[in-house]
């Protein structure tokens, strides 16, 4: 009987694993040749995304993904850049695949809220093993230690900062093509970037990888205990240590004080720079701009993301159905930007992502001789 019962469980656990949590992604996108031959050549969109099945839980895959953070093998970058930028702030660029020929592709990695390049670095390591292209990490005012030489932080990004950051990139390297991923709070800067560009953008690739959308809700919906220690962890990184900078400006001490998301972007404006929430919100929110971009971009949620919630990516179907290069991937587990694969933990995204990028180079040069 004790063997009966025990094949029975193994049996039932298996069937829920089979058909509730390795599924292939719910694909949407507009129907056009250039769409279906991404789908087409990205084998794992539409096979299973099979996570780690001692790690299918929303939960397990974070702990595992800050345990990676914490302890995983090093990273070291080939130089780094410090950028002053036009009003006396400093942004960094991180290199990686540097001596690389300069036709080699680069590919920008935009990181997440509190993200590093050393956070930063399993996401680097994998996309320039799997693709053999350069890459560097585009990282933002007040991350990574970097000196608050302006009184001015925006956890959400500033697209005018990113432009002068890909000033250095281009001049650098003039005939490399330029990809591009934006990780959580990085894919809204770059989406929002993508979105006042248009076509006038040096980017021919995107990822937005486990996007929020419109932050004017995006952050009220993450759900606890993240949404807390996000927060948290906010205010400890970006306002209290520069209260000599920043305690006589409106909506410090609420920012200080923030025990979640959306109390802490609420009183921000200032902080960033701008007038009022309104005014804020008009200049970052990513969704503002996102039914202007042209470019080729991957978007990737997961049903069971506490952070970016599902919900957000829902709202927006139609918005993405009418953007002509846009393809949305929601896999059924992923979490918040884990998505771990394989009885020894590996990241499926990373993997995608590189797929996706090398995709569009061969498409890229296909067609490069019938542009001349």
């Amino acid at each position: 009987m004790g063997l009966f019962i025990t094949m029975l469980l193994v049996a039932v656990t298996v069937g829920y694993y089979l058909t509730r949590v390795a599924l292939p992604p719910r694909l949407i996108y507009q129907d056009n040749e250039a769409n279906r031959q991404s789908v087409a050549s990205i084998p794992a969109l539409t096979q299973r995304y099979s996570p780690t099945p001692w790690l299918a839980n929303t939960h397990l895959q974070l702990i595992f993904l800050g345990l990676k953070k914490a302890f995983g093998r090093r990273l070291q970058y080939d130089s780094h850049d410090i950028l002053t930028m036009a009003d006396g702030g400093t942004t960094a660029l991180y290199w990686l695949g540097e001596s690389l020929p300069e036709q080699t592709p680069t590919l920008l990695v935009l990181h997440t809220i509190t993200g590093s390049p050393h956070s930063m670095r399993g996401l680097v390591r994998d996309l320039q093993l799997r693709t053999g292209w350069r890459v560097v990490v585009c990282t933002r005012r007040g991350h990574a230690e970097l000196p608050l030489t302006a009184p001015r932080i925006n956890t959400l990004g500033d697209t005018a900062d990113l432009r002068e950051q890909l000033a250095v990139i281009t001049q650098r390297y003039p005939h490399s093509p330029l990809y591009a991923v934006g990780i959580s709070a990085g894919s809204g800067l770059l989406v929002r970037y993508l979105g006042e560009e248009g076509h006038n953008t040096p980017i021919q690739g995107a990822m937005a990888y486990c996007p929020g959308y419109n932050v004017e809700v995006a952050f009220l919906r993450s759900r606890p205990p993240y949404n807390r220690m996000m927060a948290r962890k906010l205010a400890r990184t970006f306002v209290t240590p520069y209260a000599d900078q920043f305690s006589t400006k409106p909506g410090y001490q609420q920012c200080a004080q923030a025990n979640d998301l959306q109390s802490f972007h609420e009183h921000i404006h200032a902080l960033a720079g701008y007038p009022s929430q309104s005014a804020y919100l008009e200049a970052c929110n990513p969704v503002g701009v996102m039914k202007s971009i042209v470019t080729p971009m991957l978007i990737l949620n997961a049903e069971d993301d506490p952070v970016c919630v599902i919900e957000n990516a829902d709202e927006h179907i139609p918005l993405i159905r009418q953007l002509p290069h846009a393809i949305l991937a929601i896999t059924r587990r992923g979490s918040h930007c884990a998505y771990f694969s394989g009885w020894r933990p590996r990241s499926w995204a990373n993997a995608v992502m590189a797929d996706y990028f090398m995709h569009l180079n061969q498409q890229r040069q296909a067609t490069a001789p019938l542009n001349h």
